[in-house]
């Protein structure tokens, strides 16, 4: 009987990079070189270590807001206080019970994220326009007993915060020191939002944006992951808020009062909804937008929302959102 061997086919491995692996690659890189880039500021003399704090400050804002309204699908109009919340007792900490700024900052987010959690079982019961009007309603609220409690010292606010040493060791009054504790603290947040948004929490998060009443189908709790969501979202904003008072040595009204939360969500559209760095491009050009048309006075406003108009008009997906989708990476 005459067997013949037949030839095994081997089949070929075509190895491709999946375009998740891509993304992935491409914004580490993109991060690490400009967080080298940052670290490197205050060997220079072009920008302003006392800017980029500021901007530092008001980038974690956005991105807290970002990770609602970019990620989640819910758009907040609350979040000043949470920002305020936390840099009024952050401010407090510092100058009346003279803790170490990581034990103020550490307060001032613990006392955002327990009024955070309190707002988003509040709020989470309604969705779209009704979600946001809630938020702003409780934020008044806030606002309002900012200006009656004796410790925010009502218009005047609570001044000369001192910066304390960090650990004990760096004094923070020295200005590159502060400078490289705001980065740290800017990275910090900048990695636990990407961590979130890239965990299977932040998809279930993405989902619900989507399709809400898919993902209830699924088997989703949707009221625990918002409110999970909404409760970690008001944690950073007190953490940018009390980075804040700290940077600036200043708590007052502002941080409370609804424009500033105008603000963090204005940021975040011109930047890019649902992209990493987009809240941060948002607030570097906001703060900056603020600090060169000053001079106009009321006009700086409108001048702002002017340029605001025609950037959108200009980039439909927000700045870093229209360069991610021509470059086909994610930002």
């Amino acid at each position: 009987m005459n067997t013949t061997s037949t030839p095994t086919k081997v089949a070929s491995t075509d190895v491709s990079i999946k375009p998740n692996v891509v993304n992935t690659t491409a914004i580490t890189k993109v991060t690490l070189v400009i967080f080298a880039l940052l670290a490197l500021l205050p060997f220079q003399d072009a920008v302003y270590d006392l800017f980029m704090m500021k901007v530092f400050c008001f980038a974690i804002f956005a991105a807290s807001v970002n990770l609602l309204l970019g990620f989640s699908g819910l758009l907040s109009f609350g979040h000043a206080a949470f920002f305020g919340t936390s840099a009024y007792v952050t401010a407090h900490a510092m100058k009346e019970w003279g803790v170490t700024p990581e034990i103020g900052l550490l307060v001032g987010v613990v006392a955002s994220t327990a009024l955070g959690y309190v707002f988003g079982a509040l709020a989470i019961r309604r969705q779209g326009i009704y979600f946001a009007m809630i938020t702003l309603a409780l934020a008044q609220v806030v606002y309002f007993i900012a200006t009656q409690v004796p410790f925010t010292n009502g218009e005047d606010g609570i001044q000369g915060v001192p910066r304390g040493k960090f650990l004990g060791l760096f004094d923070l009054s020295n200005s590159s020191h502060m400078y490289w504790f705001a980065l740290g603290v800017f990275i910090l947040a900048f990695l636990l939002i990407q961590r979130v948004v890239q965990s299977p929490f932040g998809q279930v998060l993405k989902s619900i944006r989507e399709n809400e009443p898919r993902a209830i189908s699924l088997g989703y709790d949707v009221d625990r992951y918002k409110l999970m969501a909404f409760t970690i979202s008001a944690g950073l904003a007190g953490l940018g808020g009390g980075l804040k008072s700290l940077v600036l040595q200043l708590a007052s009204l502002t941080d409370v009062f609804w424009h500033t939360s105008g603000e963090a969500v204005l940021m975040t559209i011109l930047g890019g909804i649902g992209t990493l760095w987009g809240p941060v491009l948002g607030a570097a050009i906001i703060i900056n937008l603020q600090n060169y048309l000053a001079n106009l006075g009321g006009w700086s406003t409108i001048a702002t929302g002017a340029i605001f108009v025609l950037c959108v008009l200009a980039f439909r997906r927000g700045i870093v959102g229209e360069i991610s989708h021509r470059l086909n990476i994610r930002l």
